[in-house]
C-alpha cells in the first residue's frame, strides 16, 4: 500500500516537473533555434542561443497579448507562404515569440513586437518583406520559464511574475534586473510553439534575456 501510494506521487511529480533540459516534442518534427543550457534552477532554466535570425513585426499596439500575437502570426504566415520579395516560401518553424512591453495601466494599449525563427537555409539571406525586419541575435542569454497549456492575457503576466521571482535571489537575478531595466523592467518574451488547433502536450515559454557580461560582473 506504502509502495503504490510512493509510486502516484512520484508519477504527479513527473507530470507536474518541467522537462528543462531538452527541446519542446514541437522541435522534434520541425527546426528550432539552437541552444545550450547553462543552468537548470528551481523554476527556471539559464540558456545560451546560439546566434538565431528572426523575422519580426513592427511594434503592434494592442491591450491584448492573444490579439496581437494572432495579427503577427498572420503577417509572419504570409511571409513564409512567398509573400516576401523573392516570392520564396519558407519551412515552418518555432518557436514563435512574442516581445511584451507592459502599458503603464490595465486599459492601456501594450507593444508587441512578434517573431518567426528563420531557418538555417534561409539565413544568410532572409527574403525580405514590407513591414517585417530581420532580427540576427549575437550569442544570447535567457532566463526561461516553461509551462503548458494556452497562453491568455489572463494567464502571462503571473508566469512572467513567477519567473521573475525565481531568478531574483540567484547568482544570474542581478543581471536579469539590470538587463530589463535598460530596456524597460516589465519587459519579457513570450515563446510558443504549438499550433492553435494543438491540445495535448502544448509547451509555452517566458523568456527574460540578459547580458552575460554584467553577471562576471557582479562575481
Amino acid at each position: 500500500m506504502e509502495m503504490g501510494r510512493l509510486w502516484v506521487v512520484s508519477l504527479v511529480m513527473v507530470i507536474l516537473t518541467p522537462a528543462y533540459s531538452e527541446f519542446p516534442p514541437t522541435c522534434k518534427r520541425i527546426e528550432c533555434p539552437s541552444y545550450d543550457v547553462i543552468e537548470t534552477g528551481d523554476g527556471f532554466e539559464i540558456r545560451r542561443y546560439n546566434s538565431p535570425v528572426w523575422a519580426s513585426t513592427a511594434p503592434i499596439p494592442d491591450i491584448s497579448l492573444h490579439e496581437a500575437t494572432r495579427a503577427g502570426f498572420l503577417q509572419l504566415f504570409d511571409y513564409i507562404q512567398g509573400k516576401n520579395k523573392y516570392n520564396e516560401k519558407i519551412e515552418m518553424t518555432g518557436p514563435v515569440i512574442t516581445e511584451v512591453s507592459p502599458s503603464d495601466g490595465p486599459f492601456c494599449e501594450s507593444s508587441f513586437v512578434v517573431s518567426f525563427y528563420v531557418p538555417k537555409i534561409n539565413q544568410a539571406d532572409p527574403p525580405p518583406a514590407k513591414g517585417l525586419h530581420i532580427q540576427r541575435w549575437n550569442s544570447t542569454y535567457v532566463a526561461v520559464r516553461q509551462f503548458g497549456g494556452f497562453v491568455t492575457d489572463a494567464n502571462i503576466g503571473s508566469e512572467a511574475a513567477a519567473l521573475d521571482e525565481s531568478v531574483f535571489d540567484t547568482k544570474w537575478g542581478a543581471a536579469i534586473s539590470k538587463s530589463r531595466g535598460a530596456a524597460g523592467p516589465s519587459l519579457y518574451t513570450v515563446a510558443q510553439y504549438n499550433s492553435p488547433f494543438e491540445f495535448e502536450g502544448r509547451v509555452n515559454e517566458i523568456w527574460f534575456l540578459f547580458d552575460i557580461e554584467d553577471v562576471a560582473a557582479q562575481a
